[in-house]
């Protein structure tokens, strides 16, 4: 969902530097878009280690999307040419499910504001998981749901770590490249497309494709 459906990636690193000042660490924001991925308490428990304990880091977390939701509330919207293949693909039947990093709490404020909970079978974020991507969990859990083995399914992402967990879950790709560029994916081998945006895709070039 983020980097993907909505072009959001900028607004969690300015929420994640944010946050940081906000606990006494100074971090620059292109120090941010290299180290803060993932799911939010793994990625504070890998950056400072014992620095905060369990609760301090929920509670960091919990600051942090706070902080995103407010900066990213006045430009909530889907990329180009989503909307339109969203509801073609549910026209014919496709099924779709969400595969997020994303807490539950951003997911349903992406989903409930944008008016899309309806098209999607079903709905996985960052506690559905044990563990977060790179590992491919939540895409097994996700064709799993839909009856599908995941190498019948297509993964949209549009990050390295994700570009991983689809690859490791069998899945083919289609890489957004809202956040990263094509030359840092190419050790997956599973990619069936690059697009900036959904405008210069259709369903008829992911079936035809895939």
């Amino acid at each position: 969902m983020d980097g993907t459906m909505v072009d959001n990636m900028m607004v969690h690193h300015r929420a994640w530097q944010e946050t940081f000042a906000d606990v006494g660490i100074n971090m620059s924001l292109e120090e941010v878009m290299e180290k803060a991925h993932g799911i939010n308490t793994e990625i504070l428990e890998r950056l400072f280690n014992n620095q905060f304990t369990v609760e301090e880091r929920i509670q960091i977390s919990s600051r942090k999307e706070e902080n995103y939701r407010r900066i990213f509330f006045d430009r909530l919207q889907l990329l180009p040419g989503l909307q339109n293949l969203i509801e073609e693909a549910f026209a014919l039947g496709v099924p779709m499910t969400i595969a997020s990093a994303a807490p539950i709490e951003n997911v349903d404020y992406v989903l409930d504001n944008l008016s899309l909970r309806h098209y999607f079978q079903n709905i996985f974020h960052a506690g559905s998981v044990t563990k977060g991507k790179p590992d491919p969990e939540v895409y097994l859990m996700a064709a799993e749901s839909m009856g599908l083995a995941c190498a019948d399914c297509i993964v949209f992402e549009d990050s390295v770590t994700g570009a991983e967990a689809s690859s490791r879950a069998g899945a083919k790709s289609v890489i957004v490249t809202t956040t990263h560029q094509p030359s840092e994916f190419q050790a997956f081998e599973n990619i069936l497309h690059f697009i900036k945006d959904f405008a210069e895709i259709s369903l008829d070039d992911l079936i035809n494709r895939s």
